[in-house]
């Protein structure tokens, strides 16, 4: 599998860097080649033009905006759901970056 970008959007980008770090362990641990950010949903749209993405994850605090993000999303051909709520507030970066790995597209 070549190397996969997950990008998650949060309220502010910060909330989610503890489950992004929780994820590169697991990921490390599992000897898989990805790179996996997070950015507040204002900049999302801007990394969406300026880099290529594998899968879109959203936080479940702004789930809402989904709609904003499926055109984009839609027109790279990138998947997008929201975070699950559970492992969001558990922070269980195993189960997020299993969801992230099955829309992938190999």
């Amino acid at each position: 599998m070549d190397k996969k970008v997950i990008m998650l959007i949060c309220a502010a980008g910060m909330s989610s860097t503890l489950l992004v770090e929780n994820m590169k362990k697991v990921a490390a641990k599992r000897g898989l080649d990805v790179t996996i950010l997070a950015v507040s949903a204002l900049e999302a749209l801007r990394k969406l033009d300026s880099r290529q993405i594998d899968v879109l994850l959203v936080g479940p605090q702004v789930r809402y905006m989904i709609p904003k993000f499926e055109p984009k999303a839609a027109e790279k051909s990138i998947p997008i759901e929201s975070i699950n709520e559970s492992d969001y507030r558990t922070m269980n970066g195993a189960n997020v970056l299993d969801t992230a790995l099955s829309l992938i597209k190999n």
